[in-house]
């Protein structure tokens, strides 16, 4: 790769790796894991890098990329894990809505398509026919898994309290 590309990509990642790093953190629920799958994607998009920033802006790349590997991880990891019976107290309180516990653990419970939609539609703010390039399906799988994912957050959360988007607008699985 020349030096005009490394420069291109250190741009890239200078600008938006506090959004991936706040996908990634919904996709997994871990700050860890999240800064893992950040680096992850980076790299498998710097080692395609020429390719991926002719094609215009590479951000719908690495979001699939995240999306994907997130994915991996998670299957993976469901035969690994390991239950523990009480959840060590949180450090602080996180302003950042989507840190909320309940809603945290309303989206892992979700199966990763359901989960990656809700992300990519609500907290990306991608539109159904981004979010469909994103994950590589039609814009009324978008849809459907939307429909479905919406109906059982609404119902993991109906005691938490009433579920509303970052503007305050109650959440609906229109566009």
């Amino acid at each position: 790769m020349g030096d005009a590309d490394d420069a291109g990509f250190r741009e890239f990642v200078t600008r938006q790796r506090g959004a991936l790093l706040r996908t990634a953190y919904l996709l997994t629920g871990d700050h860890g894991r999240a800064e893992d799958l950040v680096q992850t994607a980076l790299l498998e998009t710097y080692r395609r890098w020429g390719r991926v920033a002719g094609r215009g802006d590479p951000t719908a790349y690495v979001r699939r990329a995240l999306v994907t590997t997130a994915t991996s991880w998670r299957r993976r990891m469901s035969s690994t894990e390991q239950v523990v019976e009480t959840l060590p107290e949180r450090g602080c309180d996180d302003r950042y809505r989507e840190r909320d516990d309940a809603v945290l653990r309303a989206l892992r419970e979700l199966p990763p398509r359901m989960r990656a939609v809700v992300v990519l539609r609500w907290y990306e703010d991608l539109t159904e026919a981004a979010t469909a390039e994103a994950l590589g399906c039609s814009v009324g799988t978008v849809k459907t898994q939307a429909a479905r994912a919406l109906a059982r957050l609404r119902v993991a959360l109906a005691d938490e309290r009433p579920m509303t988007s970052s503007g305050g607008q109650p959440w609906t699985s229109g566009t």
